[in-house]
Order: structure tokens, then sequence, then C-alpha cells
């Protein structure tokens, strides 16, 4: 695995210097010397969790355990502690694209207003993987129950998640 990232590595560098222009003694060379020095720390049997590791993987579990609780004790504010509190939250649904923490926040308050149009959500990860250092994207499924004649939904979720401030966050949301 290790290997396959000094590669992904050096590809990326030699497209963004071919890019640049002039280019003092060809960035070919640069980026050659980068995978050579990444390649000095890596080892035989060096996996993506040398920059991902078990506990970010759990971390990030532990993330949606406690959205799924909070939501279903009706505590959106501590589901929105999973997102990233910033304007430049992405979060695309049915109604498309909306930027911002806030207004993610205000969309979820107007659309499930009482308890039984939050019902009970349960999440089911079905995939998890490590994007370089600091970010992640996961696939997976949710579903509500409702109660009180309402339909029981379902769809699917893709997130983004990046390394803020030490915590695992969620960047960008696309659910469905």
């Amino acid at each position: 695995m290790c290997l396959r990232a000094v590669r992904q590595i050096a590809v990326m560098m030699s497209f963004l210097f071919s890019r640049l222009s002039p280019i003092p003694f060809g960035m070919g060379c640069y980026s050659s010397l980068l995978a050579l020095l990444l390649l000095s720390g890596c080892h035989e049997g060096a996996e993506m969790s040398a920059v991902f590791s078990s506990s970010d993987r759990q971390e990030i579990l532990d993330q949606m355990a406690q959205q799924e609780a909070a939501w279903n004790r009706g505590d959106l504010e501590g589901f929105m502690s999973a997102y990233w509190k910033s304007d430049s939250l992405l979060f695309v649904g049915s109604r498309g694209p909306s930027y911002g923490w806030q207004t993610t926040l205000d969309n979820y308050k107007k659309s499930y207003s009482t308890p039984q149009e939050m019902g009970a959500l349960t999440f089911e990860v079905q995939d998890l993987e490590p994007v370089g250092v600091d970010h992640a994207v996961m696939l997976g499924a949710w579903r509500l129950d409702r109660t009180g004649g309402l339909d029981t939904l379902s769809g699917w979720f893709s997130l983004v998640w990046a390394r803020k401030n030490l915590k695992w966050v969620i960047v960008r949301d696309h659910s469905s």
C-alpha cells in the first residue's frame, strides 16, 4: 500500500509540476527525489494505516454512533456536532446543494420539527476508506423508522471526512 501511495503522489506531483512554467532543472527530477525520500520511509508490510490508523477509523465510526444517538433523542445540535462548523460545509440532498453548518441545521429543523417526523435513525456504514492523512470517504445507508402514520424513509449517503483541529468532521455530505 505504501508503494502505491508513493506512486500516486509522484504522478500527482508530475502533473502539477508539468503545469508550471518555466521550470528550472526539470521538476520531474524533484518528484522522483520526493518519491525516493518517501520510499525510504516505507518498508515491507507498511500499510496505509501508517497515515490513517485504526484509532482514526474508530473515531469516525464513533462519531456516526453519536450522531445516531443524538438524532434518536431529538437532539439536532448534537447530531450536527459531527459536521464541520463552517460556512464551507457542503450538504447535497434531494433539494440540491446548500452550504454552511447553520443552514444545514436550519434545514434539518424545518424538515424534522416533531419527534414523529424525526423517527428512529439507523446508519449502516458500507465502506470507509482513507484518502491521505487527513481525509476519508464513507459510503453508507440510512433508515428513518417513523410512527404516527408517517412513511419509513431510507436512502444512501456519501461523506467526506476531514481532520480539522485534531477532530474528524464531515465536510461534505451527499444524502439521498
